[in-house]
């Protein structure tokens, strides 16, 4: 096992615990600017930030790099305005709970696509993992368009997931990256178009938003890109739903939210499932 390879998942688990911060920290923000407006101020803050950070990125910038990016910028930016629509329509648990079935559908996709072989073991974990998303999910079930859309966000993230796996190796990390977040710089832009662009109202909107754009968007799409070339999709996918664990963490020691019975044993349930994942061979 290469150094590479070791520092995969725990570069993943970093990045679901940003993530999951930013659950918590974008809540106030989101109700004073409408979503759109506020991904496509968060994805242009990130490629403005990271092309001054590294302005030489464009000697990097072939024309696969440009395809395969904006590709995988197509699947991450339908998940995330998908999710936003889906989320007006139905609760933020329920939410949580469909977006987390990427780690369901994507050995499904993977297999369907590519032909991927998923062992007993893994489905095993896949299973453990979902039944610890919904325990600290949900609270009460129906199904409709909101839930429609959450799992056509949860399908795209599980397609930008296995890109990612297929695309991330050989290429340059930096401007890998900046394409696929400018690709949603540009569709969250046109999206917002629909009902206007509205720039953040006040200082702390542009705080959250300029955090959640370096750090939950610039750094953790970099570290993802990179973890990709070293790390099969499956381990992936188990690894990323930490993020609602953290979620869940940081709204009971930041939000005053109590831990119940339910939210530990799921969250016991998600950890168990990544760190078996992780120490064993998908």
């Amino acid at each position: 096992m290469t150094k590479h390879i070791r520092l995969a998942p725990a570069a993943l688990l970093a990045v679901a615990a940003l993530w999951g911060g930013t659950f918590f920290s974008m809540k106030s923000a989101i109700l004073r600017q409408d979503v759109n407006s506020f991904l496509f101020t968060r994805f242009l803050v990130a490629v403005v930030a990271m092309a001054l950070l590294r302005p030489k990125f464009f000697r990097h910038l072939s024309k696969d790099v440009i395809a395969k990016g904006f590709f995988a910028g197509c699947f991450l930016a339908t998940g995330y305005i998908l999710q936003t629509l889906g989320l007006a329509r139905t609760t933020a648990a329920v939410t949580g709970f469909v977006t987390g079935l990427y780690v369901v559908l994507t050995p499904i996709i993977g297999s369907v696509l590519f032909h991927k072989k998923i062992s007993r073991r893994t489905w095993l974990y896949i299973g453990i993992a979902t039944v610890g998303l919904a325990l600290l999910s949900l609270h009460g079930w129906s199904v409709g368009t909101g839930e429609v859309l959450v799992l056509g966000s949860a399908a795209a993230y599980a397609g930008h997931i296995i890109s990612l796996e297929k695309w991330s190796s050989g290429r340059d990390t930096y401007a890998l990256t900046i394409v696929q977040l400018a690709t949603c710089a540009l569709l969250s832009g046109l999206a917002s178009l629909w009902s206007g662009y509205h720039a953040p109202p006040d200082t702390g909107v542009w705080t959250v938003v300029i955090y959640s754009a370096l750090f939950a968007t610039a750094f953790a799409f970099i570290v993802q890109t990179w973890a990709q070339a070293h790390i099969a999709s499956t381990k992936v996918a188990v690894i990323l739903t930490m993020e609602v664990v953290f979620a869940a963490f940081f709204a009971i020691v930041f939000g005053g939210e109590s831990l119940t019975l339910q939210v530990g044993i799921g969250g016991a349930l998600v950890l168990s499932a990544m760190y078996l994942i992780v120490l064993h061979d998908a």
